[in-house]
């Protein structure tokens, strides 16, 4: 078993806003039969911003320990917002990228990391050997060690994944269909009012959500 803290957009809303409107687009993309084979790795994660990324529990610790920590971290930190997202290509991905300031999210992120370390088991050598530590820079490698990811703190970049690695002649297409597809919705400032644990029941499944706790200053309640 392995959990994640996720952001994710729309999740649990009924109300016409933003983040639904992506929420209800993305669910469309992954949906798409021509696209299927260049969206199996974020179909199983779900559609989503990393907060904490997936992590096996420490000793001791239960579904409930997990879900209580981030119900009680929740409640003392506000919504974000993902301002001007739009399609960009991160490396061989394709993802949807805040195009304003993003200090909000990244203080979030590195404060899930930060108060939710306790959870997470101590990373093993073959956990570490299959994130390539080689390739990655040194700061990132010190990451990697310290908090079990490299891309956290300094290094983190928020972004939605709407691909898989993509190579070969076919990426002229795909771009062409990321943004047709998502126009509607590029540009769109997002709230993130809420934080998702979502869970891996074993190695290989797919991702799906445990839980969904309000931030602080969002008027709901738990859902799940």
């Amino acid at each position: 078993m392995r959990y994640a803290v996720y952001a994710v957009p729309g999740i649990g809303d009924n109300s016409a806003n933003s983040a639904t409107a992506l929420r209800d687009t993305a669910a469309s993309w992954f949906a798409r039969a021509d696209m299927r084979d260049i969206t199996t790795e974020p179909r199983r994660y779900g559609f989503h911003a990393t907060l904490k990324a997936p992590f096996r529990p420490a000793s001791g610790i239960t579904q409930e320990t997990v879900i209580d920590a981030v119900a009680a971290f929740a409640r003392t930190h506000d919504p974000v917002t993902l301002r001007d997202l739009r399609p960009a290509a991160l490396g061989e991905f394709r993802a949807l990228v805040p195009h304003g300031r993003t200090d909000g999210v990244d203080a979030l992120a590195a404060a899930t990391v930060r108060e939710l370390d306790h959870l997470r088991a101590p990373m093993t050598a073959a956990e570490r050997t299959r994130r390539r530590p080689e390739l990655l820079s040194a700061t990132q490698a010190g990451l990697l060690d310290r908090w079990g990811y490299p891309y956290v703190m300094a290094e983190f970049a928020v972004h939605l994944t709407l691909t898989n690695a993509l190579r070969g002649t076919r990426i002229p297409e795909v771009d062409s269909a990321i943004a047709a597809h998502f126009a509607a919705v590029t540009g769109a400032d997002v709230a993130i009012t809420a934080l998702t644990v979502c869970a891996e029941p074993e190695p290989g499944a797919d991702f799906h959500p445990l839980h969904v706790q309000p931030l602080r200053s969002t008027i709901a309640t738990p859902t799940l």
